[in-house]
């Protein structure tokens, strides 16, 4: 316990240090007057809901991280359509994300305790924390005072980072967020935890340059991992869910990076991160262990994402209910 309080002040002041808090007037205490338990509150919650549905931990992380990077963390992921525009959740990149209903679940929690008062880009960045701890994962200080955007477009949706993306792809799309490389490497291991529908690689497994046959696989994949993949997956199947880390997908680990140093990532972003040899060599560190570092990481990145492009003091709105603007 002492080891894990010093570790989330480390945190604290590190990025007191390197943000200065004057650009992105977020606070540790923000709701301390005005809704003290919102913490207390969204872990209760998240814990009955992964208690029943442990596999939605993947998909909220995974949320956080959709909604940050397009439009910065102001919540616009959550955003439902209209008849005149095309929200941002609908778009194809944003298609297969899950636990819209949770998150909606918790802001109705929020609401009865402190009316008009906790964003819903807040309630996702603190989400997305409970859920990482709760399988098993590192826990972070989680700055608060986020507003919630007005605009929500598909179409900006091409800010996010493909499963196809190569290295150079990766690091202009991270670095267009001011995330750096070791924030990629250390951020990629959020698939860790989660599924993936076959569509995001099975060109990987019959079309990879574009012939359609069983030869015409991706060279960089485990050939025996091929073959186990085929039994799931067909190239036009867009419904099978497979584990991003079979065998632990559910528990927050490095064993991401043991898959990814033996061509057993799934995707064609995990393989680029052995392109590198910065990102090459932190995955094979850490494919031997150093979890309590991987950890330190981790949260580090997720403290720096989440500090992307935010709305703060009279910017945005408190949405009542995160599926519509006010």
């Amino acid at each position: 316990m002492a080891s894990r309080t010093l570790f989330l002040c480390s945190l604290q002041v590190a990025f007191v240090i390197l943000f200065g808090l004057a650009e992105a007037q977020l606070q540790l205490n923000f709701y301390s007057k005005t809704c003290p338990n919102v913490e207390d509150i969204v872990r209760k919650e998240i814990s009955e809901i992964l208690s029943i549905a442990p596999s939605l931990a993947g998909p909220i992380l995974r949320m956080h991280f959709h909604d940050c990077f397009v439009r910065g963390c102001d919540g616009s992921v959550l955003i439902d359509s209209t008849k005149n525009n095309t929200a941002e959740k609908d778009a194809p990149p944003n298609q297969t994300l899950r636990g819209f209903n949770a998150l909606e679940r918790i802001k109705r929690k929020l609401e009865k305790a402190c009316p008009d008062t906790v964003s819903c880009a807040d309630l996702l960045a603190i989400a997305a924390r409970d859920a990482v701890l709760l399988s098993k994962g590192p826990t972070w200080p989680v700055w608060l005072g986020r507003r919630d955007g007005r605009v929500s477009m598909a179409k900006e949706t091409k800010q996010l980072p493909p499963p196809t993306a190569n290295f150079t792809q990766l690091t202009q799309m991270f670095g267009a967020k001011g995330l750096s490389i070791k924030d990629l490497v250390v951020l990629s291991a959020g698939h860790t935890i989660g599924t993936s529908h076959c569509q995001s690689f099975s060109d990987r497994l019959y079309n990879f340059t574009g012939k359609v046959n069983l030869n015409d696989i991706d060279p960089l994949l485990d050939t025996q991992y091929i073959s186990r993949l085929r039994t799931r997956c067909t190239l036009t199947d867009n419904t099978t869910l497979v584990e991003m880390d079979p065998g632990s997908f559910k528990t927050f680990d490095t064993s991401y990076y043991k898959l990814v140093a033996k061509g057993r990532g799934l995707f064609h972003s995990d393989a680029s991160l052995l392109a590198n040899s910065f990102t090459k060599d932190y995955v094979f560190k850490h494919a031997n262990g150093l979890q309590s570092e991987f950890f330190q990481d981790f949260a580090a990145s997720m403290i720096n994402m989440g500090n992307v492009d935010v709305l703060t003091g009279n910017q945005g709105e408190i949405r009542k209910k995160c599926y519509v603007v006010n």
